[in-house]
């Protein structure tokens, strides 16, 4: 890791040291899980322009999968089962010199074959008692771009959200509920191969790659490897 990367990493990495110190003095949870209560309406805002011809498509990073250790926490360190775990905050981290690598002298370098660094990213609107998981893995990222994450839809509203690519600037990064990945694909038309019908829920180092043919999309998985224990096999 050059010491570009170390700067630019301190953007989610820098939090997930914070975090760290934290897991020990939290106690209960301060809230409960609840779901998304987000009502959509009634139909997908018109489409204004041309769809981009890249699409990214990733899961949030890691939560809390129960109610004891590791904890959800916030970036202030604060106890919260709606927010990322450390490791969680480590891959937001990370996910910076994913897709926006650099070199020593901090230039832009070569981003591995199949990515784009992102002009447009979508997180889901958590609202008031949804995940923050998805604006929370992207933030840091979004902060090295200079680009302001649209949080216009909340989870369920994938339809108005793949409305929404048309006219947004390309390439496009989507941070999103893995279970509800699937209803974003099913938005788009003519994908070949034919991506997984489920998103595995131990996974969360795998990016969706969508390329336009045409009228339909050419479909790659990237495997992300940031992490000890990132799998480089794609989803099935």
């Amino acid at each position: 890791m050059n010491g570009q990367l170390g700067r630019r990493s301190l953007l989610g990495l820098g939090s997930a040291v914070a975090l760290s110190a934290a897991l020990t003095a939290c106690g209960k949870d301060k809230k409960h899980d609840k779901p998304n209560t987000a009502t959509s309406p009634a139909a997908p805002p018109p489409a204004t322009g041309s769809l981009p011809d890249t699409v990214m498509i990733i899961r949030h990073a890691e939560k809390p999968t129960g109610s004891g250790k590791p904890y959800g926490l916030t970036e202030d360190g604060e106890q919260d089962v709606e927010s990322l775990t450390v490791r969680g905050w480590t891959r937001a981290g990370a996910l910076v010199e994913l897709f926006d690598p650099r070199n020593p002298d901090g230039s832009p370098a070569a981003l591995r074959p199949g990515l784009l660094r992102p002009a447009t990213i979508f997180a889901s609107d958590p609202g008031a008692h949804g995940s923050k998981r998805p604006e929370q893995t992207v933030t840091p990222l979004a902060a090295a771009l200079n680009v302001k994450i649209d949080q216009r839809f909340p989870k369920g509203q994938e339809a108005q959200l793949v409305s929404a690519l048309a006219g947004a600037a390309g390439p496009v990064l989507i941070s999103w509920q893995h279970e509800n990945i699937v209803a974003i694909l099913a938005q788009l038309n003519g994908i070949a191969p034919a991506p997984p019908k489920s998103w595995p829920d131990e996974r969360f180092d795998i990016v969706y790659v969508f390329t336009r043919n045409g009228t339909g999309w050419t479909f790659t998985q990237i495997p992300q490897l940031l992490l000890a224990g990132d799998s480089p096999t794609p989803l099935a």
